[in-house]
């Protein structure tokens, strides 16, 4: 029996841990990084499995500790919306003191482990906490301008990769913040709109016009474009050692316009299922595009 509760106890415990980091987005955000760092090794910064390692487990630790921060300070605010109600804090199963404890000590592992690899490595990842939960985090309910904001932190882990495979911040690295920087407004704006009576009962201001209107969804498709331009800029040969090819180039423009045919079909219908459709679709299009990148790197 003593088993059985300690089973469960541990169970519920790793439970807890993947909820307060929020071990799925964390996933997803380290493979960006992932694709930033097979995106800028070559024979001058060589291939290390080690690195890729130290960088996914501080990636992992970086992105944890983010979550687990936001999730002390808004503890009160997710207790008021459905989807975040039953999180750890929230609910009572972890206190507020824990969770912190939980989010220090990621990132003291985090900011450790990407040093190992290189300062500036370390020092995006920093930026990326700080901007998070001290600046993006009070914002939301002051501001849309907090997706803005949140976008700066959103769009490091793409262009981290490359900093820890070559130890520097080029055209390179900034052209891969500039892809996901831009790709945050539709993603999240998506969300906003079909989580837009959920995060109304915490004040938060998430659409950029505070409403689910045309001018909001007019806004998403602007910056899908936006995010198309800037995914092809890798074809015209000014971005260092950071180029696609033009086969490559024809797949991520077809993957744009079809990410750009669910923005306008979101401005068609101002519907929640139209805005759910369109972040899947988003999320589809990010990870796409990147193994794209990566492919033709491999490939030609």
């Amino acid at each position: 029996m003593d088993a059985t509760q300690n089973t469960l106890s541990l169970k519920s415990i790793f439970n807890d841990f993947k909820e307060i980091t929020k071990a799925g987005l964390a996933v997803s955000v380290l493979f960006s990084s992932i694709a930033g760092y097979l995106l800028g090794f070559d024979d001058k910064h060589p291939f290390q499995w080690s690195v890729l390692l130290i960088l996914a487990i501080g990636g992992y630790c970086m992105v944890g500790a983010s979550n687990a921060y936001n999730q002390v300070i808004e503890k009160d605010l997710d207790a008021l919306m459905d989807r975040t109600k039953n999180r750890p804090v929230p609910s009572g199963r972890m206190s507020p003191k824990v969770a912190l404890f939980v989010a220090s000590v990621l990132t003291i592992i985090g900011l450790t482990l990407l040093y190992t690899i290189n300062p500036k490595t370390a020092m995006f990842g920093a930026i990326s906490i700080f901007l998070y939960t001290s600046v993006y985090t009070p914002l939301k309910t002051v501001t849309s301008l907090s997706v803005f904001v949140g976008a700066f932190p959103g769009a490091i882990p793409f262009m981290l990769g490359w900093v820890a495979a070559t130890g520097d911040f080029g055209i390179e690295a900034g052209t891969l913040f500039l892809i996901q920087f831009f790709w945050q407004f539709p993603h999240f704006w998506a969300i906003g709109w079909f989580l837009y009576e959920d995060y109304e009962k915490a004040g938060f201001f998430m659409l950029p016009t505070g409403k689910k209107d045309k001018g909001t969804a007019l806004q998403i498709i602007l910056y899908t474009v936006w995010l198309i331009v800037a995914s092809l800029l890798p074809v015209l040969g000014y971005t260092g050692k950071l180029f696609i090819t033009p086969i490559a180039a024809v797949l991520v423009f077809l993957l744009g316009v079809w990410m750009l045919i669910y923005a306008v079909r979101l401005y068609k219908l101002r519907t929640a299922k139209a805005a759910r459709t369109l972040m899947l679709v988003s999320v589809s299009y990010i990870t796409l595009l990147q193994l794209i990148y990566i492919f033709d790197k491999f490939l030609r």
